[in-house]
């Protein structure tokens, strides 16, 4: 039995912004043949590499600087005490909290855009992230009443996620009918993003100063004094989601073509559809719960994802390795570049802001 590769020009539609999509290769091997593109296999690998140097460097840089040779003897067990303290309890699980923060972030913002074909549907347009901020700031702030009571004993991590949650159900309730329209699901989100806004804005009011200041810490989203406390219930919930969320990859192929092709070709559209955004609010709601809303990573990380790929919608895997990238990426810049450790969550709206003036901008003057 040998194997055979075929070279093919052009076999995919044009990427976003009218570029040719590249070569596909299909590999043949007996009876079993794979279509891939070169820039869908070397992006996740080039992406994969940088998230590995990053969160080496970010592992060994800080104001207890340790060299790459010590974090590596460090990780087998070979250290030093000091050293095992500093790199095990302190930054491993910081890091790998960003690493997994971005990863479902980014997975979110891919499975929301190609669902709406829009690149504005991330969630924090469409109100999850502020659902999420609703909830853990009524409860750092609620100190009083029954309902200020059971929110504090929940702590700020499940109260942020039952809010994610609350808020994804709203969108899923409000924006269906008899399926899911992604227009409608934008313009519903619009909405529970601007009352839930108003609802954490007036929270803040009637707080006590003290607690105003965590909560907005919070709701900048940082990776500040994260532990294994938010790390494993984040990594275990991501070993069940992500494998959900790339398998609805192929039905998203085929809803892209439309519900009436799609039900041709045998799909269960409103099933498919239900399961799509329940994953991608499930994937928001474990994030936020560990790291808070990280603004915008969700939003920007797709679209240079199918930018790089060349491709004609966000390809999931390589965002979820380039949100991994990003978001240790500017955890690191704030611990070791600038000149005051900052919020994760302010370098990426720095970032992100610019960003989506430009989306628009682009939006406007492209022609119907």
């Amino acid at each position: 039995m040998t194997a055979t590769v075929d070279t093919i020009r052009q076999t995919t539609p044009p990427d976003p912004g009218g570029r040719p999509a590249g070569r596909a290769v299909t590999l043949r091997l007996g009876p079993v043949s794979a279509r891939f593109r070169w820039r869908a296999v070397v992006v996740p690998v080039v992406a994969s590499a940088v998230v590995v140097v990053l969160g080496a460097l970010s592992l060994g840089r800080g104001d207890y600087p340790i060299g790459i040779g010590d974090v590596l003897r460090t990780l087998v067990g070979a250290g030093e005490q000091n050293q095992r303290f500093v790199v095990l309890d302190l930054r491993a699980p910081r890091t790998l909290v960003g690493v997994l923060v971005g990863m479902a972030l980014g997975l979110a913002g891919a499975l929301f855009q190609t669902f709406a074909r829009n690149p504005l549907a991330s969630p924090d347009v469409l109100g999850i992230t502020q659902g999420a901020s609703v909830g853990a700031v009524a409860a750092i702030t609620l100190s009083g009443g029954s309902a200020g009571a059971l929110l504090g004993g929940l702590g700020v991590p499940l109260a942020a996620l039952l809010g994610a949650l609350g808020a994804g159900a709203l969108l899923f309730t409000l924006a269906w009918r008899s399926g899911l329209d992604g227009f409608r699901l934008v313009l519903v989100g619009i909405a529970l993003w601007s009352a839930g806004q108003a609802l954490t804005d007036w929270l803040l009011t009637r707080a006590q100063i003290y607690d105003a200041s965590a909560a907005y810490v919070w709701i900048t989203g940082s990776l500040n004094a994260r532990s294994w406390d938010q790390a494993v219930p984040l990594l275990l919930s991501l070993a069940v989601l992500v494998p959900l969320a790339l398998a609805a990859g192929r039905v998203l192929g085929v809803l892209q073509f439309g519900d009436d092709t799609a039900r041709g070709l045998g799909v269960r559209v409103s099933l498919a559809q239900a399961a799509v955004v329940v994953v991608a609010v499930l994937l928001v709601a474990t994030a936020v719960a560990a790291a808070g809303p990280i603004a915008f990573v969700a939003l920007i990380v797709p679209q240079v994802a199918v930018r790089l790929t060349g491709g004609s919608r966000p390809p999931l895997l390589a965002s979820a390795l380039c949100g991994a990238a990003l978001v240790t990426g500017a955890d690191l810049l704030t611990r070791t570049v600038l000149p005051e450790a900052l919020p994760v969550g302010i370098l990426t709206a720095a970032v992100g802001a610019p960003y989506l003036l430009w989306l628009l901008v682009r939006g406007r003057r492209t022609p119907a």
